[in-house]
């Protein structure tokens, strides 16, 4: 493209359509962002808001001696708004970054409305113009009609897995006698409501969950489940203790007497005012008639009022490696970009991530300047080498340091070693962005 063009079409508000707006607002970029809400709603979306969160509402830790704190701190350092809005919304939740999910949504929906210089369109896109500058970011829930186009345009069939959202119960109707707070490892204030289980009450309730009834899944391409959200029933058919050892661990956690319980069903707080907490780990296909038996069997919510059941629906990704470049532009169309879940990133701050780079790079493109891709030492650099790479068997990847380059060092101490890979990271994001991106904006 030899001349800066008027506008540049984001398809779809999510979390990382709106970051690839504002990315390119700033860089004075006009945008036309194109939401099919309130028009057009996916079967898991409920609001006419932007960046609505319809899983949990955790944005994981921020802690840096996590993959997933090393990329936000990268992402602060590159001026990430969605974060920022993240945090104005945030809810208590130990060292995690979760949000009351509507306020965060309306502020999100505020802040890019203000943008002086992006134009919103609410209606469905079923047809990509590859001649005009476009980042599609129609998230894991595209839409049948944009799903077949882009299989059109890819040539090949889209990608599909299962992806999964947990119950959702009133704070009042939680038994707190048979409960106690307590962040794992005493971390955080308390922030996390646990509900214990003896040996007997754990096992009961395993047996019961592999045989309840779930919901068919006729209307979906294939059975597929991606590991990084998978039904808490289909843990549990991989073996009685498979909870015990996943989100029903206890380890790290004590209750009043002092003793560590079998196991433990933790409840993280969904809003501001404490009043609705998400069961963790619970993404689940159960009708919603089971998931109330089945769930009140744990004793602290044998009364729960469930405010929102889980439901399952289904994932759309491209295969990225064979159809993008390292900057999420298209091999054959240099011009058309994808951002977020259906790029093959797995996770809200890791859509998050995809939708500034988009924005970015898109700016940098029309600019005639080289792409800014930092390199595999830090998250985002990961990240982009992962959904550009070949692959026989492509899978969405979460922000990890096995996707990282090995440390010039031998660090034997494991979590001083996950703080040298961050420290790294957050190094060079830092002289990486000063010696390309300083002058963008």
């Amino acid at each position: 493209m030899k001349t800066k063009p008027a506008k540049v079409n984001i398809i779809g508000a999510g979390l990382a359509g709106c970051e690839a707006a504002y990315q390119l607002s700033k860089r004075g970029v006009a945008v036309v962002l194109y939401e099919m809400k309130p028009e057009k709603m996916s079967p898991a979306h409920h609001e006419a808001s932007f960046a609505e969160i319809v899983c949990s509402n955790s944005m994981k830790s921020e802690d840096m001696g996590t993959a997933s704190g090393a990329l936000k701190a990268e992402l602060d350092i590159l001026d990430c708004l969605t974060l920022r809005i993240a945090r104005e919304t945030r809810v208590a939740a130990g060292s995690a970054l979760a949000v009351d999910r509507k306020l965060f949504s309306a502020r999100m929906t505020e802040e890019i409305k203000k943008l002086a210089n992006v134009e919103i369109v609410s209606r469905e896109v079923t047809h990509i113009d590859t001649e005009v500058p476009t980042i599609i970011a129609t998230g894991p829930l595209t839409s049948d009609g944009l799903s077949q186009e882009i299989a059109s345009l890819l040539g090949d069939k889209s990608l599909y897995f299962f992806d999964a959202s947990a119950p959702i119960v009133e704070a009042s109707s939680i038994d707190m006698s048979k409960a106690f707070t307590s962040g794992r490892y005493g971390k955080g204030e308390s922030d996390y409501i646990n509900c214990p289980m003896d040996r007997d009450e754990y096992y009961a309730f395993v047996r019961e969950l592999k045989s309840a009834e779930r919901v068919p899944l006729k209307d979906f391409e294939n059975t597929a489940v991606f590991e990084g959200c998978m039904p808490v029933e289909v843990m549990a058919s991989r073996g009685d203790d498979t909870l015990r050892f996943g989100p029903l661990r206890p380890v790290g956690l004590v209750d009043a007497n002092g003793k560590r319980p079998f196991a433990v069903v933790q409840l993280r707080r969904e809003n501001t005012e404490s009043e609705l907490w998400g069961i963790v780990g619970f993404q689940t296909n159960l009708t919603f008639g089971e998931q109330k038996r089945v769930f009140s069997m744990i004793p602290a919510l044998s009364n729960a009022e469930f405010v929102k059941y889980g439901v399952m629906h289904r994932n759309t990704y491209i295969n990225s490696p064979k159809h993008l470049n390292a900057d999420f532009s298209m091999k054959a169309h240099p011009f058309v970009f994808f951002a977020g879940q259906i790029a093959g990133v797995e996770g809200y701050v890791e859509s998050i991530a995809s939708g500034l780079l988009c924005g970015i790079n898109m700016a940098r493109k029309l600019e005639g300047k080289p792409s800014f891709v930092p390199d595999t030492t830090t998250i985002v650099g990961g990240l982009m080498h992962h959904i550009s790479s070949a692959t026989e068997n492509f899978q969405p990847m979460n922000a990890n340091f096995g996707i990282l380059q090995p440390l010039d060092e031998i660090i034997r101490d494991k979590s001083q070693k996950k703080l040298a890979y961050s420290k790294r990271a957050v190094d060079n994001i830092t002289k990486q962005k000063g010696e390309q991106l300083n002058q963008d904006v």
